[in-house]
């Protein structure tokens, strides 16, 4: 869990259907850098970090009380 860089926010902006240009994609690493610099300590210790594939499944499990 790294600081994005411009260059791997734009594919993924793109993937999502927003295409962004540099000064944007510069933009957002900027702004939401801090907060991953901020998990950086605790970095690949949380379940998410795992196998964030498997997050939607365990949203919408039903829990049983």
């Amino acid at each position: 869990m790294t600081r994005p860089t411009p260059k791997e926010i734009k594919p993924i902006a793109q993937i999502a259907g927003i295409p962004v240009d540099d000064e944007i994609a510069t933009r957002i690493s900027n702004s939401i850098g801090p907060a991953f610099e901020g998990f950086e300590t605790i970095a690949g210790t949380l379940p998410f970090d795992l196998e964030p594939a498997l997050y939607p499944i365990a949203q919408t499990q039903k829990v049983s009380k």
